[in-house]
């Protein structure tokens, strides 16, 4: 079953051959820039399934786990699509509300909980970790 999903203008869409490893909620300072204030919703997909149509703008930073990660977003619309770490390029991380179907990406685990400021609300009925965990095993 191929999922899809696109930005918001529509100038970039994808579609993957796989079912999300993992999916998360995110609170570290860089997905509160990315989510405009609260933690960003992320499904994580081996990147060998996933296949992207568009033009993409690249955003390289270093994220709070000292990874080095690539963002990419719409040049278009601006809407940020996926992000992948240097040292993991097997995994595409992609951000559940690109998705056609949000439901897929249900969270079952939130990370960077140390970071989120105080009026965050996280989920308590799914696990809750102070920092990042390590990558999701590939199938």
């Amino acid at each position: 079953m191929a999922i899809s999903g696109g930005c918001l203008c529509g100038a970039v869409r994808y579609s993957v051959d796989a079912q999300p490893l993992m999916t998360r909620v995110c609170w570290c300072r860089l997905c509160q820039y990315i989510g405009a204030g609260s933690g960003t919703v992320n499904a994580v997909f081996p990147s060998a399934t996933f296949k992207v149509d568009g033009e993409l703008s690249m955003y390289a930073c270093t994220a709070d786990s000292g990874n080095r990660m690539q963002r990419r977003f719409c040049p278009r619309c601006g809407t940020p699509m996926f992000s992948a770490a240097e040292a993991r390029p097997d995994l595409v991380i992609v951000r559940a509300g690109t998705l056609d179907d949000p439901e897929l990406a249900e969270p079952k685990v939130t990370i960077w909980a140390a970071a989120a400021p105080s009026w965050a609300v996280i989920d308590l009925d799914i696990p809750c970790l102070e920092g990042q965990p390590p990558p999701p095993p590939l199938p």
